[in-house]
């Protein structure tokens, strides 16, 4: 019987549409449509990393986001938004200084107290690197917990390559392994690292599967395919976490959209590993 994640219910939230304002003090524009916006909340708010928070607009929508900082951080956070529709559009379109609304935090997170001394692998891409890096900056934070990070990160493009600034940085911290990969470089754009799918990169990997955890996200069809070479590379299925980015509208279970088989990607996700959520149909949807 696969085991359950620990996640936040509604139950534990005082009131879960209870929304708290906070400010736009920076923006980073990370590529063409993804950016990432710092706020500061007008109260803390601690999450746990993996958790996924409620963005709205006042007037125009709300949508789920992970946010993208280190949960250490609670007077802050960091939420990596990519330009897809209405609302991330309208998003995009906010300046400093502008307030938006927070509820939260809902569902499940990473079970960093497994993670303790052990190798920890992190492949993702796209947009998905958001709820990545606050992993990886959670994770830092008590490097010594740990016995090493190998964080293998993918984009289409040298252009689409999102926390740009940050990389050297990341690349300096001990105990960390950080490799990127382009799917492709386009002429006039300038790169110097690796080109392929973010999956050719597990060529160099050198983690003995074993007892290791192994956490991916992106776009679905490098999810599945990353989970599969993971799985064939020698990783547990009680050990590979997914993170299932779904429509997670209302963030308790009150809307179904974001139903996956006898789960729901917000009440009991979005952090899964692949034994529980392996024999559900579409997952990759």
């Amino acid at each position: 019987m696969p085991v359950l994640l620990k996640t936040t219910s509604p139950q534990d939230i005082e009131n879960p549409y209870r929304v708290i304002p906070a400010e736009i003090y920076d923006i980073v524009q990370e590529s063409p449509l993804i950016r990432t916006l710092k706020l500061r909340p007008d109260e803390p708010i601690v999450f746990k990393t993996g958790q996924f928070i409620e963005l709205s607009i006042p007037g125009v929508g709300e949508g789920p986001f992970t946010p993208s900082s280190s949960h250490f951080e609670t007077e802050r956070m960091d939420v990596t938004i990519m330009k897809t529709g209405f609302v991330t559009n309208t998003i995009h379109q906010a300046k400093t200084g502008d307030r938006v609304g927070l509820r939260g935090p809902f569902g499940s997170h990473y079970p960093l107290d497994t993670f303790e001394g052990k190798n920890i692998l992190i492949l993702g891409g796209g947009c998905g690197l958001a709820p990545l890096r606050s992993l990886f900056l959670t994770l830092v934070h008590e490097i010594d917990r740990y016995n090493s990070i190998t964080f293998f990160a993918g984009a289409k493009s040298p252009k689409d390559c999102i926390y740009k600034q940050a990389v050297d940085e990341w690349k300096q911290y001990p105990k960390v392994t950080f490799v990127r990969a382009v799917d492709e470089v386009p002429a006039g754009q300038e790169w110097h690292e690796d080109v392929g799918v973010v999956t050719v990169l597990l060529n160099k990997l050198d983690i003995d599967p074993a007892d290791n955890p192994a956490v991916v996200c992106g776009p679905p069809v490098m999810m599945k395919f990353g989970a599969r070479d993971l799985l064939e590379y020698g990783f547990r299925e009680d050990r590979l976490y997914l993170s299932m980015e779904k429509k997670m509208y209302c963030g308790f279970g009150q809307c179904r959209h974001c139903v996956m088989g006898k789960y729901y990607a917000c009440k009991d996700g979005p952090v899964f590993t692949y034994e529980q959520i392996k024999n559900e149909e579409d997952i990759w949807e």
